[in-house]
């Protein structure tokens, strides 16, 4: 090799040499797939809601690491902040039991094995495939600014966000109409 070659190969960072943004990466992501493995396989329905909180924080966590501090904060406040506590609000509106639930299993753990790492194998091949030979640079700052992500979020994606919300609403209304005990007008009524 050459003096030419040597630099070329120190300038670009291998796979087998990562930086400490990466290592963090890493174990961030790995204990964020640990949070949402436990929401999905535990029989206890608010469990699952907190460990849910603990999985889309790491997700807000991986977006910091990857200096996009604007879509981790619409992560924390959409997802963890309203998201979570709606799904909350509605368990506790519905009076679901806190404890475990023998009904939060349907025995379909092999198929829904089988799909999730079917689905998982399929989106790892995809983004390695797509980004084989794209490379990052964490160091070197913000890749987009806020305003782009801005206009492209408000331009694009306005309709998704508010029906989304719309539906919310409806589910919230729907938990409140739900868990109303029948007045004694009623009651006599009936």
């Amino acid at each position: 090799m050459n003096l030419r070659e040597n630099l070329a190969a120190a300038a670009h960072p291998g796979f087998l040499s990562p930086t400490g943004v990466e290592i963090v990466f890493v174990l961030v992501g790995i204990a964020t797939l640990a949070a949402a493995v436990v929401s999905v396989t535990t029989k206890h329905l608010v469990h699952a809601a907190l460990w849910l909180v603990v999985a889309l924080g790491g997700v807000a966590v991986e977006y910091l690491l990857l200096t996009a501090e604007f879509i981790a904060w619409v992560q924390v406040l959409i997802y963890v902040g309203s998201v979570v506590v709606l799904v909350l609000f509605g368990l506790m509106l519905t009076k679901a039991p806190i404890g475990a639930s023998p009904d939060a299993d349907s025995g379909n753990r092999i198929a829904a094995l089988t799909v999730g790492i079917a689905s998982a194998g399929t989106l790892v091949w995809l983004v390695v495939d797509a980004f084989r030979a794209t490379w990052i640079d964490v160091d070197r700052g913000v890749q987009g600014s806020t305003k782009v992500t801005g206009q492209i979020l408000f331009r694009h994606w306005v309709l998704p966000f508010e029906a989304l919300s719309v539906l919310l609403l409806a589910a919230l209304v729907g938990a409140v109409v739900l868990s109303r005990k029948p007045s004694r007008q009623q009651s006599g009524e009936r």
